[in-house]
């Protein structure tokens, strides 16, 4: 009988059932990458879907005939999954794809856009968006979710791997709660970062479209339907709430004081070594005044 988890256990079988390792290495291996594509690459709930919207808008001046993002801007790790070809040609250049990756994983040869996100916002976000799609709603507690992934560091892997690459002429170094204040600037650095020519009207309307309200308005676009529509049919009953355009908050989690201590210590742990900053706060302010 398909349901969803009632477990973090019951989570992780259902997690290995559903995305296939080797195929997940197979589909990287089978890019091709161009020296003009573009791969969004932030760590997961770290504003992903909404750079792959502000990218698919500049580059198409609004097209929204996709059923789903990641068909018009595809998921390198599930294209195999997904019986897409990686490398086809899209609906318009530049190429551009999304990916979890670290940066000593990511193919190499491309420009990369990297977001950064406060960890406590990114773990609430993503304990929100597996609630009612892999995990049966009420079942496991937000700190319950976030203590598996934080004992594992993947987060903290995933940002001092990009850390160095913040002035690589390639990679686009972005700032989530910066976004979420200064959006139109952010635009025009994706644009002259994808070598995008923008317009006042262009920049309109890439506002417009990445707008929280849009983005609601079309949330069916932004669902993951591919995955939906593949895990349903293999482990989770149907009816699943995938929709990735929440509240988009900043400092909207809601965690136990311990685990909030939690996330600082591996912070002090992991990053601090590598970057010199002991808070998020104070790194995302250098990048923001420099």
């Amino acid at each position: 009988m398909k349901r969803r988890a009632q477990s973090m256990r019951e989570l992780s079988q259902i997690m290995s059932s559903t995305f296939d390792a080797e195929l997940t290495t197979r589909s990287i291996q089978n890019f091709s990458p161009r020296s003009t594509d573009i791969i969004i690459t932030p760590f997961g709930k770290c504003g992903t879907t909404w750079t792959q919207q502000i990218f698919h808008t500049l580059r198409t001046r609004g097209d929204m005939d996709f059923d789903d993002i990641s068909r018009v801007v595809p998921w390198i790790e599930t294209s195999g999954s997904l019986g897409l070809d990686i490398n086809a040609e899209q609906v318009a250049n530049p190429r551009g794809f999304k990916s979890h990756l670290s940066f000593d994983r990511i193919p190499k040869g491309c420009k990369y856009i990297n977001v950064i996100r406060d960890p406590l916002d990114a773990a609430y976000s993503s304990f929100k968006f597996m609630e009612g799609w892999y995990l049966e709603p009420g079942a496991v507690s937000p700190d319950d979710f976030v203590s598996q992934s934080l004992k594992r560091g993947d987060y903290y892997h995933h940002f001092i791997s990009w850390w160095p690459q913040r002035n690589n002429k390639n990679v686009l170094y972005l700032v989530y709660e910066d976004m979420k204040k200064y959006l139109s600037s952010n635009i025009k650095k994706i644009s002259k970062f994808a070598e995008i020519e923008l317009d006042d009207d262009l920049l309109a309307i890439t506002e417009k479209h990445s707008s929280f309200s849009f983005m609601t308005d079309f949330k069916d676009r932004f669902d993951d339907a591919m995955l939906r529509k593949q895990s349903e049919e293999k482990v989770l009953p149907s009816g699943s709430d995938s929709s990735k355009v929440r509240a988009g908050q900043v400092g909207a989690y809601d965690f136990k004081n311990e685990t909030i201590a939690a996330f600082s210590d591996k912070w002090r742990e992991v990053v601090t070594p590598v970057t010199g900053f002991d808070t998020y706060e104070a790194l995302t302010l250098s990048l923001i005044h420099n």
